[in-house]
């Protein structure tokens, strides 16, 4: 679970980035993770991606570049090579389940900033992997869920040696003087949902009344929601690492180690 603040990349904060310290420090220890883990494929859900308001869209295609021109940091830039055998895995059990995911209607083809942050930091650890991009999409919560326990089947079915990056910024209504002003539901969704994702307790995350997420402004509840249904069934170990919002926005980390398959 990681937020994905463009201003956290020297290249674009420009020494604002430093207001933030304790989430890089937390960015450097995933990267440090996905390095010891060494997956073949990472998996990213982001808010920034292709979003249907009922359809999952997969990222298709051999693979995408993106920049961060639009945050005058033309500089930063890079291409990912996507797991066309896995995409195809989980649209061909999407197809056989009836359920709305699949790589029709691409848009934009680019990589959005809820991915190139994540992998600014992952890329200087390990870049030995293919990529997996998910956006998510306006169906309910349960959906999200019932996305990531497809994309659970489709590893499993694979052989895939996978790491879920949950790419999500908490709320944007934390200060009065942030971007986007204040709201009383961004601390309480802050302090709720970083207690439910540091604690690992994700069937709490169904619990989130839609208005309130609605008030507090977030954008990755529903990415926290398809990586719980990709854990579901795994014995997981979470470790909550920081939080911040410095800047009025909520930026949370937490990383889970899957110790095992539950045998209930």
């Amino acid at each position: 679970m990681v937020p994905h603040p463009p201003i956290i990349l020297p290249e674009v904060g420009r020494g604002e980035e430093k207001k933030i310290s304790k989430t890089t420090e937390s960015f450097q220890r995933v990267a440090e993770f996905v390095k010891e883990l060494a997956p073949e494929t990472i998996i990213i859900s982001t808010p920034h991606s292709v979003m249907y308001r009922d359809y999952f869209h997969i990222s298709p295609g051999d693979g995408a570049r993106g920049d961060m021109v639009l945050f005058r940091a033309p500089e930063v830039r890079f291409d990912v090579q996507y797991d066309r055998e896995l995409v195809g895995k989980i649209c061909d059990l999407a197809d056989k389940a009836g359920f709305p995911a699949g790589c029709e209607g691409e848009r934009e083809k680019e990589l959005d900033h809820g991915v190139m942050v994540p992998l600014y930091f992952i890329n200087k650890e390990y870049r030995d992997y293919k990529l997996v991009r998910i956006g998510l999409s306006g169906l309910s919560l349960e959906d999200h869920f019932k996305m990531g326990e497809l994309i659970k089947k489709a590893t499993d079915e694979t052989g895939r040696r996978v790491f879920y990056v949950a790419s999500g910024d908490l709320s944007h209504k934390m200060k009065k003087e942030g971007p986007y002003g204040f709201d009383p539901a961004g601390p309480v969704y802050d302090e709720r949902i970083m207690d439910v994702m540091g604690s690992g307790d994700f069937e709490k995350l169904k619990d989130f009344d839609l208005s309130f997420l609605e008030a507090a402004a977030e954008c990755g509840h529903r990415s926290f929601c398809m990586m719980a249904g990709a854990l579901k069934g795994s014995e997981v170990a979470p470790e909550r690492l920081s939080h911040e919002d410095v800047f009025g926005v909520g930026y949370g980390v937490c990383k889970y180690e899957v110790k095992s398959k539950k045998t209930d």
